[in-house]
Parts: structure tokens; sequence; C-alpha cells
């Protein structure tokens, strides 16, 4: 190169022993090469490759050079006849290893292809290295030119596609396919051989754009697809004959091992590509051409309570599209129908046991709640389809139909809630209060009435803060922030405003007593008093008229003047209908000790009477206490019940003429009664009255409603007006059409909306 003439070097002198060692390689690769033998043969390539010749002979890079300096100096590079030699040699061993390939069949074939593929792959990676300054040069210049050159490494493979696996490809797709069929069938195979012979076809998909990517086009034409059209044939006759002769919960378990297999499979020795085809044909297959058979099936674990085979079920459908749809349809009337089930069956008691109903209900949720969360995995649609049935159940079943009213539920709702919050010894820990609390929220999440709820709950809230009978005020606290956090500040406002009047009376009360200490002034009884702002309590006033006993006059008059001195111009209205006191019998001759009773105002009214007169008739009774007949006879009655009264005639109805004398013999267990125990008929009232209190804020609501979605839209028809004073109300309760039409009429009355002329059913506001 430095000034003298590079000897030439003939195709003729480097290929025998290129040759040679090419084949040794490709023959006997564990015998190798020694480092001096590989550098000779690399040097071989290497001095051919640089051999000087002149630009216009076929042996030069095959392009035209006309400048003779360039060519004297070495800068064309000889190697194509090299290229074809090598080319050739492969072909001819290729013909080889075909020849014997001819003779094997079956698994013998896959071993032979498996065993001369890996041993000539790896021997031509050492080959590609002997020819890198061919590769690096000439290849590479005749490949950027377009031409169909490729590297040593590529153009092995080329050939061996070309010359060998285009001639077995069918013959070993086949083999491998009968050797999956026999591990599918339970027989051992050889998993590597299987792994070693399609990865051979993995690596035949040259990408001729990138000779150095792979891509899966020789994988999955020769191989992938009769790979899954035999998968498909073999399930289809294998689920088809086993669920015919098996119950579908052992078809169930055979599928989810068959999954299990396939994936596995894909592990072991498929391309990771294959695997969500594979496993969507047998989910085609082995669940949706059968999923008619699950879904009949559905029903029958849902009765037997088969929690495992649900699971397992769910598992299965939820992989294909709308599995799913009709389990959650069969779930939502399966709930529905247990639901109304449970509580038909203990209807007779529960309409008057508020424990037993709310029970009745969470044993039906909690059941498929569990259900729902663990074998369905808390499924949106399961979720959903629990709601519905819960939501349907528990607004209209037996119960509500003997009550004759939709608005049962919420009521035996709050009365429960009520005796959870009021004292009683048999009260849990606060800790499994909290938890029955929870459980309350859940039912009360699918009451329709909630305003009904409201109502009944306000009240019974006013007399546990009233008669000082809540168990906690952390837990009513609780209870209310529940409620808050369910339906909204608007929902407890009332609530909490209760709570501070019951702070602030108490302070006014201390007042009160201070004041009445340092005037040194003698009360005669131990007196306290509640002060309730009207707006923020659910309390109605007297139904009837009162004359205080003149015992309990000083006081309220002490107190009257009190308090008009601290708050100058408000007016105090004396609920007696919700007062109570306590009595010390000192007539009785069993007991001189005597009982303490703990009796209503009116009560006390009524047995005062008796420290001046030993009998009366009740018209007597009538006249002293001022008591209307109803109040009276309610009155009366509950003293009868209790024993310290005695009447005669003894009769269920109590009329004017009957007379009343003390229970001289009256006895009791305990020294301290409390006789102010609400008779039947009281209590019936009572709820009437509640509910008639409901429907009346159902009409101002509706109203209000109504008035705020026509101020906004100014016109609307009849349809559009009912569907949005829906919408409006649905949170607090479900308003009815009738009820909607009659309140449209009222305020049409009332002049805040009028028809428009000329257009049916259309109404405008009137500003």
């Amino acid at each position: 190169m430095s000034g003298q003439q590079q000897k030439r070097v003939t195709l003729d002198e480097v290929w025998p022993p290129l040759e040679a060692g090419v084949y040794h390689l490709v023959t006997n690769l564990n015998q190798g090469l020694s480092a001096k033998k590989w550098m000779d043969l690399y040097t071989s390539v290497y001095n051919y490759c640089t051999t000087s010749r002149p630009a216009n002979t076929s042996a030069t890079s095959g392009r035209p050079n006309n400048n003779n300096k360039t060519a004297q100096t070495g800068a064309n590079f000889v190697g194509q006849e090299l290229y074809t030699r090598l080319k050739d040699f492969l072909s001819n061993y290729m013909k080889a290893l075909l020849k014997v390939a001819e003779t094997k069949v079956d698994e013998g074939l896959l071993h032979y292809y498996h065993v001369e593929w890996t041993r000539y792959v790896t021997a031509m990676k050492y080959v590609s290295n002997i020819f890198q300054y061919l590769n690096r040069h000439w290849i590479k210049r005749e490949s950027d030119d377009g031409k169909a050159v490729f590297d040593v490494r590529t153009l092995s493979l080329v050939i061996w596609r070309e010359n060998l696996f285009s001639h077995l490809k069918t013959r070993l797709t086949q083999a491998l396919l009968v050797l999956i069929e026999k591990e599918r069938n339970g027989e051992q195979i050889d998993t590597n051989l299987v792994d070693g012979v399609v990865e051979a076809y993995v690596s035949l998909g040259l990408n001729k754009e990138k000779p150095k990517e792979t891509i899966l086009d020789v994988y999955k034409k020769e191989f992938e697809d009769p790979f899954f059209a035999a998968t498909e044939q073999y399930y289809s006759m294998e689920s088809a004959n086993f669920i015919n002769v098996n119950t579908v919960a052992d078809y169930m378990k055979k599928v989810e091992a068959r999954l299990e297999e396939e994936l596995n499979r894909v592990r072991q020795y498929l391309h990771s590509s294959s695997e969500q085809e594979l496993i969507a044909k047998c989910d085609k297959v082995l669940i949706e051409k059968h999923q008619n058979t699950l879904w009949d099936e559905f029903q029958k674990l849902l009765e037997d309570d088969k929690v495992e085979d649900l699971t397992r079920m769910y598992n299965l459908l939820s992989r294909t599209a709308k599995g799913l749809d009709p389990l959650r349809n069969i779930l939502e009337k399966h709930v529905q129908t247990i639901g109304s089930q449970t509580v038909e069956a203990a209807a007779s008691a529960a309409i008057n046991d508020p424990k037993l109903y709310v029970d009745s209900l969470l044993k039906v949720y909690k059941k498929y709640n569990d259900l729902v969360s663990t074998a369905f995995r808390s499924d949106n649609g399961f979720v959903a389809s629990l709601d519905k049935a819960c939501r349907r159940f528990i607004n209209d079943n037996a119960v509500c139909k003997a009550a004759k009213s939709a608005s049962k539920s919420p009521e035996l709702l709050a009365r429960y809630t009520d005796l959870l919050l009021k004292k009683s010894a048999k009260n849990p820990e606060e800790q499994e209060m909290e938890q029955l609390l929870t459980d309350v929220m859940v039912v009360f999440k699918y009451i329709e009435d909630k305003d009904v709820f409201q109502t009944f709950y306000s009240k019974m809230l006013a007399k546990r803060l009233i008669h000082a009978t809540s168990a906690s005020e952390d837990l009513e606290g609780v209870m209310i922030g529940k409620l808050k956090s369910t339906c909204g500040y608007e929902y407890t406002s009332k609530l909490q405003r209760m709570f501070t009047d019951m702070s602030l009376s108490r302070d006014l009360l201390d007042r009160f007593k201070t004041t009445i200490e340092e005037k040194q002034t003698n009360l005669g009884v131990d007196f306290s008093i509640l002060v309730l702002a009207t707006g923020s309590w659910p309390l109605q006033p007297p139904s009837t008229n009162f004359t205080v006993p003149k015992e309990l006059q000083t006081c309220e008059q002490l107190f009257l003047k009190f308090y008009s001195a601290q708050h100058n111009g408000r007016k105090l209205n004396w609920l007696h209908q919700l007062s109570k006191g306590e009595m010390k019998t000192s007539y009785l001759t069993s007991n001189k000790a005597g009982y303490t009773l703990q009796a209503s105002t009116y009560q006390m009214g009524v047995l005062l009477q008796f420290n001046q007169e030993e009998s009366m008739t009740a018209e007597h009774i009538g006249i002293t206490t001022q008591l209307t007949d109803s109040a009276l006879r309610t009155t009366l009655l509950s003293l009868v019940k209790a024993k310290v009264l005695n009447v005669e005639p003894e009769e269920e109805e109590i009329e004017k003429h009957h007379k009343f004398t003390l229970n001289l013999e009256y006895k009791n267990k305990r020294a301290k009664v409390n006789i102010n125990v609400p008779v039947p008929q009281q209590v019936k009232e009572e709820n009437d009255s509640t509910h008639k209190t409901v429907e009346e804020d159902r009409k101002w609501a509706i109203q209000a409603a109504a008035v705020r979605i026509m101020k906004m839209r100014k016109r609307l028809n009849h349809a559009n007006l009912i569907s949005e004073v829906v919408v409006q109300l649905q949170a607090r309760f479900k308003p009815s059409i009738t009820l909607i039409k009659k309140c449209i009429d009222i305020l049409i009355e009332k002049e805040y909306l009028e028809r428009v002329e000329g257009q049916k059913d259309m109404y405008s506001y009137m500003a």
C-alpha cells in the first residue's frame, strides 16, 4: 500500500480453506475452531476483499469506475463472487439436510429439525464473524443501493427458509399440532422441543426493510393460523361432549383448568403475541357458545347459595361481551323475590315491631351484598341490580300492603332508630351502636319517602331531648352527621338547631334557679323547663284546654315573670301535653313508704283532684281539669290501665257517668313506676297526625318546586312540568302524579300559574 503494488489474491486461493472452515462449523460445531484457524479465515476474507482490481472488471464491486488511480489504491472492494460461493455452499448444504429430513416423520422430524436448526444458527453466528469485513463493506454498499443482498447471518436464514423450511413446513406444523393435542389429552411431551421448533418459525420472519428486526409473518401464517384452527376444533368437540354428561359446575371447573393450561402453553413454547387471540378463541368456544346453559344454571346456584360456583360463573362470563347482562337481571328479580318473601314471613309481627322489620330487610341486603362484593367483585352492574331490588322490596312489601301505606317503611325505620338512640338497659356498646346506625343508613339509602322518615325522626328526637331519654348526645350527633352526609345540610338543619335550643334552655334554667335562690322563694316542687323555638321543633300546640293544678301554678307564674324580664316581647306557649313530673303516693296502707309515680302533666292534673275527693265521675274530672272529652278519655284510660284508678262500671269505653276512685290496693315490684305509657289509640292518633303533616308538607314542597320551575321557564307544557317536579323532589320523596295535578290547580287558583289560551296543556308563569 505504501508505494508498492499489493499482491492480488484470487477467489480460487481463498475459497477452499473458507469452505472447509464453514463446513466444519456447520457440521462439527462442538469441536469449534482454534483461534489461529479462525484468524486465518478472517484474514483470507479481508485479503480477498481488499485486493486491487481494475475498475471495469467483473470482480469489482459491480460499479464502473474510470478513476484508475483510485482502483490501484484499493478504494474498490470485491465481494460478489465470494458472496455467491457462500450462498451456493449453504444452498447445497440445505439440500443435504432436506434429503435426510425426508426420511423423518412426526416427532422424529421435529427432533432432527430442532437439532440441525440449533447447530446451524449457532454456527452461522461464527461464520458471520469470519465474513465480517464482507458484511461491513461490499454487502452493506450493495444493500444500501437497494439490491437483494443480505448480511451473512440474514443470508443463512433466507437460504434455510427457501431451501429447507419451505419444503418441510406443512409436515412440521402438523407434527407440532399432534404433540400439542397429546399434551391437551394429558400426555407428557417434550415442551423444549416444541419451543425450539416454534422459535425457528419466529426467527424466519425477516424484515426486508430492517434486516436486524424480526416480523411474525412466517410464525403467524405457517403455525399460528393452523394452531388456532386446531384449538377451536379440539375444544368445540371436547366442550360439547363434556357438558352433555357433567354438571354445569363441573364444566366451569373444566373450563377454568383449560384456560390456565392455555396460558401456560403460551408461556412455555408459544410467542407471547399469540396469548390474546388464543384466549379469545378459547373464550368463544368454551364460554360464549355455552353461555345459554350457564345462564340457565345461575338461578339454581343463587337458590342453593353456591358462592364458589357463582364466583366461577362470574369470572368466566365476564370474559365475553354482554355475558353478564342476563345474570344481573336474574339477580335483581331473585333478590326482590327473597326480600318480599322474608318480609312477608314476618309481616304479622313486623308491622308493630320496628326491630324485627329492619332486621328482616338487613338480613336480605347483607346476604346479597356479601355475594356481590365477593362472588361478583363489586361489579357496578350487579351493585345496581342489588340496589334496584332492595329499593323495590323495601318500599313495597307485605308490611306496607298490610298497613295500606307506601310510607310504612320509613316510619318503621324511624321507630327502629328511636329504639337504638333511646336509653335502655339493652343498649349495646357504643362501637356496636355505631355499626347499627350504619345499618340504619343502608336501609335509609333505599327509602323513597325520605321526608316521612325525617318527620317521624324529628318528632322522636324531640321527645328524646324533651324527656331526657337519649342514650348519648354523641350518638345523636353521629346519626345526624350520617343523615347530613347523605341528604345535605337542609335535611338536618332543624335537627341541629334542636340541640342548640337544648343548650340555651339549660343556661336559661340555671339563671332562673339562681334568681329564685337569691329571692329566697320556695317553689314547693323541683321545677325545670325547656324553652324551644317554634320554627325548629316539630311540636303541635295542645289540642285541649287544661287547668294547671294549683301545686304547679306558682312555678309557671314565677317563670313567666322571669322570662318576660329577660326577653321583652316574646310569647311563651305552654305545651302541657309534652310535660311530665313525679308524684309520691301517701294513701296506700299496703306500702306506707309509697311509690313514686312518673306521670304526664294531664295525669298529674287528674290524680291531684283526689287530694280533695275520694271518688269522682269522668264528667266532674273533665270540668275541673278542662280537658276535652278525647284527651280526658285517653288520660283516664291510661290511669285505669296502670291500675292506679278503679272505674265503675268496668268497660272498655269511658263515659261521663263512670265513677273513678283511687286503687287503695295498688302494688308494684318497683318503687318508681312509669305510668305515662301511651295507649294504642293515642299512638295511632299520633301516627295519623304525623302522616297528615307529611301530606301537607308535600303539597307545599310540590307547589314551591312548580313555582321555581315556571319562574325559570316562563312557559311549559303539562307533561314537562310534572316531569321536572318529580326530578326536583325525588331525592326527598316520590310525588304522585295525582297530587302534582292537584297542586298545579291550587297554583292556578292562587294566580301563580295560568293556562295558555289556544294551547292544550300549556301553562305560563304569572309574575
